[in-house]
């Protein structure tokens, strides 16, 4: 699954929660036409408008990688455009010959059911409500690019935080040592799909075991520990009064933000502009 897959269904979450609470209008802020800039959306995920400003992203999301192999989580499926008889030989119409056999067929790779995909979101210097945020899009999103919506949805499973002072580990080292946890304890069958507490506990274990191999300070919740604190999380962004303060908390800081670091120094610019053609 790659990055941009994954980033992008989760914030139109956050914009939809943002439009659906009042804190952002459709015609102020257009996704990839034209930003507001003062938004937590805009501050969070960022944003690029040409010389009228731009902000990088907060949220760092690499390419997940299944722990199966591709031919066993992937199968190809034939699509086909027929005529208007059902069938893919034409009857003469519509500057076609008659007998002609059409071209409008094309194939794509879909993932099977029960395949698993472990991802790290990593946010970057985040406030509370910041950190809210981000966790409360990644909690609802279901579907993830076009053809998961049509072949049907993902799940995310969040099995712990890490609250450290540098980046952890990448996707690929996690899945692999996910891989060998299974391998080593016999639980990985081809012919039967990976059982979700297997993989939860080798997810688990893995993570662990890479970061009492990291350099960096860390904080780690989980298992029993993210247990307590998801219970925390859920009891602010579970009724829609903790949801609405959050997204104002949020809404205050992405404002004040911009006018800081975003607003502010267009507006010294033009100032500069203006104080120099008077001299």
């Amino acid at each position: 699954m790659f990055k941009r897959k994954q980033s992008t269904p989760e914030r139109l979450i956050g914009r939809e929660l943002l439009r659906n609470y009042g804190f952002m209008k459709a015609e102020d802020c257009e996704y990839n036409v034209k930003f507001a800039m003062d938004n937590p959306d805009c501050i969070i995920y960022g944003f690029a408008i040409g010389d009228s400003g731009s902000e990088k992203s907060k949220v760092v999301v690499d390419t997940a990688f299944s722990i199966t192999a591709f031919d066993e989580s992937h199968e190809t499926f034939t699509l086909n455009a027929p005529y208007e008889n059902g069938t893919m030989t034409s009857k003469g119409e519509n500057n076609s010959k008659p007998g002609e056999v059409t071209s409008r067929i094309n194939q794509q790779d879909h993932i099977k059911p029960q395949v698993f995909f472990p991802s790290i979101v990593t946010l970057k210097d985040p406030t509370e409500a910041n950190f809210l945020y981000v966790f409360n899009n990644i909690l609802r999103t279901r579907h993830y690019g076009a053809q998961t919506t049509r072949t049907g949805r993902v799940r995310n499973e969040l099995i712990g935080v890490i609250f450290a002072d540098g980046e952890i580990v990448s996707n690929l080292r996690w899945t692999q040592a996910i891989y060998d946890i299974l391998q080593a304890e016999e639980k990985l069958n081809i012919r039967d799909p990976l059982d979700e507490d297997d993989v939860v506990n080798s997810a688990e274990k893995a993570m662990e075991n890479l970061m009492a191999e990291e350099f960096i300070v860390h904080s780690d919740f989980v298992g029993e520990k993210f247990a307590d604190l998801l219970q925390e999380v859920k009891s602010v962004i579970g009724n829609e009064e903790g949801l609405r303060q959050m997204l104002k908390k949020a809404d205050n800081e992405a404002k004040e933000y911009a006018k800081l670091h975003i607003k502010g120094k267009a507006e010294d610019k033009g100032k500069a502009k203006t104080n120099s053609s008077k001299k």
